[in-house]
């Protein structure tokens, strides 16, 4: 057993499983605020990681050369802050260069127990180091009473990864936060994100059926092409799920505009397009960025553009010559112009 799934044989053991069983209902009962409450919980295992010897900040990483980060595994980590406080003044910040580095999978899964619930195991990453989020963009707006209000727009929003359960099964998901919406404050702020499918409408399983393309059922069980064991396998779908994330500031860079924390997130799995049911998928680690401010509006060779502290965050149409953005907030909610 430890030869082919890479898990000791002890991990079933009665004694073992007694223990799990104890722990269960205190585990359940803590489960809800943990994930409420991530940067006490994670900040210290997140500390440890940052100060590793492969983290580098931002422009040590700028400084290295193609062939000093091939092969390292460095393009798979986020850059880290050496310095910083949790103080950030309120305002409506643009965010870019938004990274989010896991260090830990878990999956839930059936308990070892009879009666006991599925709860969250371990797992072993099958994925090779491509699976950090990277280059996102958004908005972070910071309000004078402290609520946060994150919303994510664009970039390397998405990883296909797989995980190993003790049992030897897998689990293939897509990790992402595409469209996240979080609102909260610098301590605590969560919200919903889209699940893509895994797979696309047009990729088809062996028997060459797809969602869009390919046969409608399995051409080699004509007579059962039409049961209800097999509706599943043959009618393909690709609708996007929904999951949930927690982020927590940790640092922030007044100088440079790096903001830097740590993040908890729980996706569905794979559902094989809607043939298998999903999986909870519990993402731990730690996320980093570039704010700056978004002061103003003001013109440049005829088109108006926004103006941050690192230059022009977007582009605009607007006959005014310079507003702030609290004058233009009624515009921009009645038009989507800007």
């Amino acid at each position: 057993l430890h030869q082919h799934t890479g898990f000791s044989a002890s991990f079933h053991h009665p004694v073992r499983c007694a223990v799990r069983r104890a722990m269960k209902s205190v585990e359940c009962r803590a489960a809800k605020t943990q994930f409420g409450r991530i940067a006490a919980a994670t900040l210290a295992a997140s500390t440890i990681i940052a100060g590793a010897a492969s983290a580098l900040t931002y422009d040590e990483q700028q400084g290295l050369t193609y062939l000093q980060v091939k092969g390292s595994g460095m393009a798979n980590t986020c850059p880290v802050l050496t310095s910083g406080s949790t103080d950030l003044k309120a305002g409506d910040y643009r965010i870019e260069m938004f990274c989010m580095e896991p260090t830990s999978f878990t999956v839930k899964d059936e308990s070892c127990g009879k009666d006991g619930e599925p709860e969250f195991v371990q797992t072993r990453l099958l994925t090779r180091l491509t699976y950090t989020l990277d280059a996102m963009s958004g908005t972070f707006n910071l309000g004078e009473d402290g609520s946060v209000d994150f919303k994510e727009e664009d970039g390397i929003d998405y990883a296909a990864t797989t995980l190993q359960l003790p049992g030897g099964d897998r689990a293939p998901f897509l990790f992402t936060i595409k469209q996240l919406e979080a609102k909260g404050t610098l301590d605590s702020f969560s919200g919903d994100f889209d699940v893509p499918s895994y797979r696309g409408s047009s990729f088809m399983d062996p028997k060459g059926r797809g969602g869009s393309t390919g046969y409608d059922n399995a051409i080699a069980l004509p007579a059962a092409a039409d049961t209800e064991e097999l509706a599943k396998e043959n009618n393909k779908e690709n609708n996007a799920l929904r999951g949930t994330a927690v982020f927590s500031v940790a640092k922030v860079d007044a100088d440079t505009g790096e903001i830097a924390g740590v993040f908890e997130s729980i996706q569905p799995s794979d559902t094989d397009m809607g043939a298998k049911a999903a999986k909870d998928i519990k993402i731990t680690g730690l996320w980093v960025g570039s704010c700056s401010k978004v002061e103003g509006i003001a013109m440049l060779g005829g088109v108006w553009g926004v103006q941050g502290g690192s230059g022009i965050c977007l582009l605009v149409q607007s006959p005014v010559i310079l507003m702030s953005l609290a004058a233009l907030a009624p515009i921009a909610k009645a038009s989507k112009d800007i």
